[in-house]
Protein backbone atom coordinates (compact mmCIF):
# COMPACT_ATOMS: atom_id res chain seq x y z
CA UNK A 1 0.00 0.00 0.00
CA UNK A 2 1.22 3.36 -1.06
CA UNK A 3 2.32 5.44 2.13
CA UNK A 4 -0.25 8.60 1.56
CA UNK A 5 -3.02 5.55 1.67
CA UNK A 6 -1.48 3.97 4.46
CA UNK A 7 -1.64 7.28 6.52
CA UNK A 8 -4.77 8.35 5.33
CA UNK A 9 -6.67 5.05 6.27
CA UNK A 10 -5.06 5.08 9.79
CA UNK A 11 -6.44 8.34 10.13
CA UNK A 12 -4.17 11.38 9.62
CA UNK A 13 -5.84 13.68 7.47
CA UNK A 14 -6.49 13.73 4.02
CA UNK A 15 -4.35 12.79 0.97
CA UNK A 16 -2.97 16.17 0.58
CA UNK A 17 -2.37 16.63 4.45
CA UNK A 18 -0.62 13.47 4.55
CA UNK A 19 1.28 14.24 1.23
CA UNK A 20 2.60 17.73 3.30
CA UNK A 21 3.53 15.47 6.79
CA UNK A 22 5.91 13.64 4.36
CA UNK A 23 6.84 16.81 2.70
CA UNK A 24 8.39 17.89 5.81
CA UNK A 25 9.95 15.00 7.08
CA UNK A 26 7.69 13.89 9.71
CA UNK A 27 7.00 10.44 8.19
CA UNK A 28 9.98 7.75 8.69
CA UNK A 29 10.33 4.13 8.36
CA UNK A 30 12.49 1.73 10.52
CA UNK A 31 12.71 -2.16 8.93
CA UNK A 32 12.30 -5.48 11.55
CA UNK A 33 16.21 -4.30 12.32
CA UNK A 34 16.29 -1.02 12.58
CA UNK A 35 13.55 -1.04 15.36
CA UNK A 36 14.47 0.78 18.75
CA UNK A 37 16.48 3.07 16.96
CA UNK A 38 16.11 6.73 18.17
CA UNK A 39 13.20 8.46 15.56
CA UNK A 40 16.04 11.62 14.25
CA UNK A 41 18.37 8.95 13.67
CA UNK A 42 16.07 7.34 11.06
CA UNK A 43 15.46 8.48 7.49
CA UNK A 44 12.28 10.33 6.38
CA UNK A 45 10.07 9.46 3.81
CA UNK A 46 9.98 11.71 1.03
CA UNK A 47 8.06 9.87 -2.18
CA UNK A 48 3.89 9.83 -0.94
CA UNK A 49 4.12 6.70 -3.69
CA UNK A 50 6.56 4.91 -1.77
CA UNK A 51 4.88 1.60 -0.47
CA UNK A 52 5.12 0.22 2.81
CA UNK A 53 6.46 -3.87 3.27
CA UNK A 54 5.28 -6.41 5.72
CA UNK A 55 7.71 -5.90 8.85
CA UNK A 56 7.94 -1.96 8.51
CA UNK A 57 7.41 0.56 11.04
CA UNK A 58 5.97 3.49 10.56
CA UNK A 59 6.42 6.52 12.74
CA UNK A 60 5.07 9.63 12.48
CA UNK A 61 6.51 12.75 14.63
CA UNK A 62 8.22 9.94 16.22
CA UNK A 63 4.74 7.93 17.28
CA UNK A 64 4.56 4.50 15.73
CA UNK A 65 1.28 4.35 13.41
CA UNK A 66 -0.83 1.24 14.51
CA UNK A 67 -2.82 0.27 11.44
CA UNK A 68 -5.55 -1.89 11.18
CA UNK A 69 -7.96 -3.47 7.75
CA UNK A 70 -10.75 -2.67 9.58
CA UNK A 71 -12.00 -0.45 12.74
CA UNK A 72 -15.38 -0.95 14.24
CA UNK A 73 -16.76 2.03 16.58
CA UNK A 74 -20.58 1.34 18.86
CA UNK A 75 -22.07 4.92 18.63
CA UNK A 76 -25.08 6.04 20.59
CA UNK A 77 -26.71 8.03 17.79
CA UNK A 78 -28.15 11.56 18.91
CA UNK A 79 -31.63 13.19 17.82
CA UNK A 80 -31.10 15.28 15.02
CA UNK A 81 -27.75 13.93 13.22
CA UNK A 82 -28.32 12.33 10.03
CA UNK A 83 -27.08 8.79 9.17
CA UNK A 84 -25.06 9.84 6.08
CA UNK A 85 -20.80 9.61 5.66
CA UNK A 86 -21.41 13.22 4.76
CA UNK A 87 -24.01 16.15 4.50
CA UNK A 88 -23.17 19.66 3.39
CA UNK A 89 -25.49 21.04 5.62
CA UNK A 90 -26.39 18.78 8.76
CA UNK A 91 -24.37 17.03 11.18
CA UNK A 92 -23.83 13.41 10.43
CA UNK A 93 -22.96 10.71 12.47
CA UNK A 94 -19.17 10.44 11.21
CA UNK A 95 -19.16 13.84 12.15
CA UNK A 96 -19.00 12.82 15.88
CA UNK A 97 -16.38 10.01 15.46
CA UNK A 98 -13.65 12.12 16.18
CA UNK A 99 -9.52 11.87 16.69
CA UNK A 100 -7.82 10.06 14.64
CA UNK A 101 -10.45 8.11 12.15
CA UNK A 102 -10.22 6.06 9.28
CA UNK A 103 -11.73 8.33 6.10
CA UNK A 104 -13.19 5.20 4.95
CA UNK A 105 -15.71 4.48 7.39
CA UNK A 106 -19.43 4.00 7.37
CA UNK A 107 -22.35 3.55 8.80
CA UNK A 108 -24.34 -0.28 9.04
CA UNK A 109 -27.67 0.72 8.36
CA UNK A 110 -29.63 4.34 8.95
CA UNK A 111 -31.76 5.10 12.18
CA UNK A 112 -33.70 8.50 11.00
CA UNK A 113 -32.74 11.44 12.19
CA UNK A 114 -35.07 11.76 15.17
CA UNK A 115 -34.37 8.45 16.24
CA UNK A 116 -31.58 7.60 18.44
CA UNK A 117 -29.63 4.60 20.18
CA UNK A 118 -27.29 1.89 18.45
CA UNK A 119 -25.19 2.46 15.52
CA UNK A 120 -22.26 0.68 14.05
CA UNK A 121 -19.57 2.67 12.41
CA UNK A 122 -17.46 0.47 10.36
CA UNK A 123 -15.36 0.39 7.20
CA UNK A 124 -15.97 -3.83 7.02
CA UNK A 125 -18.30 -4.38 3.79
CA UNK A 126 -18.55 -8.01 4.76
CA UNK A 127 -19.91 -7.75 7.95
CA UNK A 128 -21.96 -4.72 6.93
CA UNK A 129 -23.84 -7.42 4.60
CA UNK A 130 -24.08 -9.85 6.83
CA UNK A 131 -25.96 -7.75 9.42
CA UNK A 132 -27.65 -5.76 7.11
CA UNK A 133 -29.06 -8.32 3.92
CA UNK A 134 -32.64 -9.39 3.69
CA UNK A 135 -32.14 -13.08 4.04
CA UNK A 136 -29.87 -12.82 7.17
CA UNK A 137 -33.21 -11.83 9.16
CA UNK A 138 -30.74 -9.94 11.82
CA UNK A 139 -32.86 -8.71 14.80
CA UNK A 140 -33.18 -5.54 16.18
CA UNK A 141 -34.67 -4.25 19.16
CA UNK A 142 -36.05 -1.31 19.67
CA UNK A 143 -38.04 0.69 22.50
CA UNK A 144 -40.53 3.07 21.15
CA UNK A 145 -42.73 5.54 23.22
CA UNK A 146 -46.08 5.42 21.82
CA UNK A 147 -49.32 8.07 22.41
CA UNK A 148 -51.87 5.48 23.40
CA UNK A 149 -52.03 1.83 25.00
CA UNK A 150 -52.30 -0.92 22.04
CA UNK A 151 -55.06 -3.44 22.48
CA UNK A 152 -54.24 -6.90 22.80
CA UNK A 153 -55.78 -7.65 19.52
CA UNK A 154 -54.22 -5.09 17.97
CA UNK A 155 -50.51 -6.55 19.00
CA UNK A 156 -51.43 -9.48 17.62
CA UNK A 157 -51.49 -7.53 14.69
CA UNK A 158 -48.60 -5.75 14.68
CA UNK A 159 -46.46 -9.93 15.43
CA UNK A 160 -48.34 -11.22 12.35
CA UNK A 161 -47.70 -8.34 9.84
CA UNK A 162 -49.35 -5.20 8.90
CA UNK A 163 -49.89 -3.76 5.42
CA UNK A 164 -47.69 -0.23 5.99
CA UNK A 165 -49.10 0.43 2.39
CA UNK A 166 -45.74 -1.32 0.59
CA UNK A 167 -46.33 -4.16 -1.73
CA UNK A 168 -45.92 -6.65 0.93
CA UNK A 169 -47.15 -6.92 4.41
CA UNK A 170 -44.11 -6.53 6.99
CA UNK A 171 -42.68 -9.72 8.49
CA UNK A 172 -44.13 -11.32 11.57
CA UNK A 173 -42.74 -8.70 14.33
CA UNK A 174 -42.23 -8.75 18.68
CA UNK A 175 -43.93 -6.27 20.85
CA UNK A 176 -43.99 -6.32 24.37
CA UNK A 177 -45.82 -3.30 26.89
CA UNK A 178 -43.38 -2.61 29.63
CA UNK A 179 -44.38 0.59 31.29
CA UNK A 180 -46.49 3.63 31.69
CA UNK A 181 -43.53 6.90 30.63
CA UNK A 182 -43.53 10.12 29.19
CA UNK A 183 -42.13 12.06 26.29
CA UNK A 184 -41.66 15.60 25.93
CA UNK A 185 -43.88 16.31 29.19
CA UNK A 186 -46.25 14.05 27.22
CA UNK A 187 -48.25 11.12 28.70
CA UNK A 188 -47.26 7.98 26.51
CA UNK A 189 -46.59 4.28 26.74
CA UNK A 190 -43.41 2.66 26.28
CA UNK A 191 -42.91 -0.56 23.98
CA UNK A 192 -40.83 -3.22 23.03
CA UNK A 193 -40.35 -3.90 19.23
CA UNK A 194 -37.94 -6.53 17.70
CA UNK A 195 -38.17 -6.49 13.96
CA UNK A 196 -36.42 -8.15 11.26
CA UNK A 197 -36.45 -6.33 8.36
CA UNK A 198 -35.48 -2.25 7.88
CA UNK A 199 -37.91 -0.68 5.52
CA UNK A 200 -38.20 2.82 5.26
CA UNK A 201 -39.96 4.56 8.95
CA UNK A 202 -41.18 1.20 9.61
CA UNK A 203 -41.75 0.99 13.46
CA UNK A 204 -43.78 4.11 12.80
CA UNK A 205 -45.67 3.54 9.79
CA UNK A 206 -46.47 -0.12 11.74
CA UNK A 207 -48.16 2.26 15.18
CA UNK A 208 -49.46 4.62 12.42
CA UNK A 209 -51.31 1.50 10.52
CA UNK A 210 -52.78 0.58 14.48
CA UNK A 211 -53.91 4.67 14.08
CA UNK A 212 -51.63 5.23 17.02
CA UNK A 213 -48.11 7.60 17.18
CA UNK A 214 -44.82 6.61 17.65
CA UNK A 215 -43.24 9.75 19.69
CA UNK A 216 -40.14 8.79 20.00
CA UNK A 217 -37.50 5.32 18.63
CA UNK A 218 -34.17 4.33 20.29
CA UNK A 219 -32.44 1.46 18.86
CA UNK A 220 -30.84 -0.68 21.89
CA UNK A 221 -29.23 -4.16 19.58
CA UNK A 222 -28.93 -4.94 16.89
CA UNK A 223 -28.24 -9.05 16.35
CA UNK A 224 -26.16 -9.72 19.45
CA UNK A 225 -24.39 -6.33 19.63
CA UNK A 226 -26.31 -4.04 22.52
CA UNK A 227 -25.94 -0.43 22.99
CA UNK A 228 -23.43 0.17 25.76
CA UNK A 229 -25.80 2.64 27.98
CA UNK A 230 -22.82 4.04 29.74
CA UNK A 231 -22.57 5.62 26.59
CA UNK A 232 -23.98 9.62 26.32
CA UNK A 233 -26.01 10.47 23.03
CA UNK A 234 -23.05 11.38 20.99
CA UNK A 235 -20.53 9.20 22.39
CA UNK A 236 -19.34 6.45 21.01
CA UNK A 237 -16.16 3.68 21.83
CA UNK A 238 -14.39 1.01 20.20
CA UNK A 239 -16.27 -2.71 20.08
CA UNK A 240 -14.66 -5.42 22.28
CA UNK A 241 -12.45 -8.50 21.29
CA UNK A 242 -15.97 -10.26 22.62
CA UNK A 243 -18.09 -7.83 21.01
CA UNK A 244 -16.71 -8.49 17.68
CA UNK A 245 -16.75 -12.60 18.11
CA UNK A 246 -20.55 -12.33 18.91
CA UNK A 247 -21.54 -10.31 15.72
Amino acid sequence: MRIDKYLCDAGFGTRSEVKNLIKKGRVKMASANELGQDFASMQPLKDPGWKVEEGQAIFVDGTPVHFESFSYYMLNKPEGVVTATEDKNQKTVLDLITGMKRRDLFPVGRLDKDTEGLLLITNDGQLAHRLLAPGKHVKKVYLAWVDEVLTEEEMEHFRQGLDIGDPEPTKKAEIEYLERSSFAEDECYLYEVKIIEGRYHQIKRMFEALDKECLHLKRMAMGSLKLDESLAPGDFRLLSEQELDEI
